[in-house]
């Protein structure tokens, strides 16, 4: 498929999981790929499995400086950007009662303020029929025990992405957001286990958790041509589990 042929994406947090599944899938569809992400190594390792089509640039989507760094090297290098991820996104477990002033800040500052100035900072640079593209999840409409502050962030997410249509109307940039529920990653991993993983998966309607090229697969058709009647709206891709 060449959907995205001559276009230019960024994918931040596209070092690993969802966002490298993104990556992928828009590589194989024929863009070239910024991944943008906190850890060098894990950059590296991204663009070893990217190849040519890709570019990685490392920062933090809460420094603004860091974004705009990622911008100039864009602009001076192709011009302008069709394709925005806003994927970069951290999450751990809090009951009520337990909530501290850093969790909360750590979880806001990156899921939300961070993904608030990925798009903003982007908009000058975007063309017209570009595709943004926000990351939320399943947990956005659910509740979930001890996770009420990344589920929240989801929910604002989710906001967002409606009123930031309306924003962009006329302009012909898009916006929408895709829901994952639970993804194999290493995030996924790290706050969850290897049983809590397999739990959870076994809550979907397939039984099972799905997997970073799932993903991939959906932000490649709001990325395309294909979602061009598509705004402020929502894909789900949670096998399920918030749906029935």
């Amino acid at each position: 498929m060449s959907r995205l042929q001559g276009k230019t994406a960024v994918v931040t947090g596209g070092g690993s999981g969802i966002g490298l599944g993104a990556a992928k899938r828009f590589i194989e569809e024929g863009a070239f790929v910024y991944i943008f992400g906190r850890r060098q190594e894990t950059l590296d390792a991204g663009v070893a499995q990217l190849g040519s089509s890709a570019r990685a640039v490392q920062g933090s989507v809460t420094d603004l400086s860091d974004l705009d760094r990622l911008y100039a090297t864009i602009k001076t290098e192709r011009g302008g950007l069709d394709i925005l991820l806003a994927n970069a996104g951290t999450g751990s477990f809090a009951p009520l009662g337990e909530i501290t002033p850093e969790h909360y800040d750590q979880i806001f500052d990156l899921n939300v303020k961070g993904l608030v100035f990925t798009v903003q900072k982007a908009l000058p640079l975007m063309r017209v029929g570009a595709s943004i593209i926000l990351t939320g999840s399943s947990t956005g409409v659910m509740g979930t025990p001890a996770f009420s502050i990344y589920s929240a962030t989801k929910a604002a997410v989710r906001n967002l992405a409606r009123s930031w249509a309306l924003d962009l109307r006329g302009t012909g940039i898009r916006v929408n957001v895709m829901s994952p529920g639970p993804i194999t990653t290493e995030l996924a991993l790290e706050v969850l286990g290897e049983e809590g993983m397999e739990a959870i998966g076994a809550t979907t309607v397939f039984g099972r958790m799905g997997d970073p090229a799932e993903t991939g697969a959906v932000a490649a058709f709001l990325a395309s041509s294909d979602s061009s009647f598509m705004t402020g709206g929502e894909v789900f891709v949670d096998g399920g589990l918030a749906q029935v």
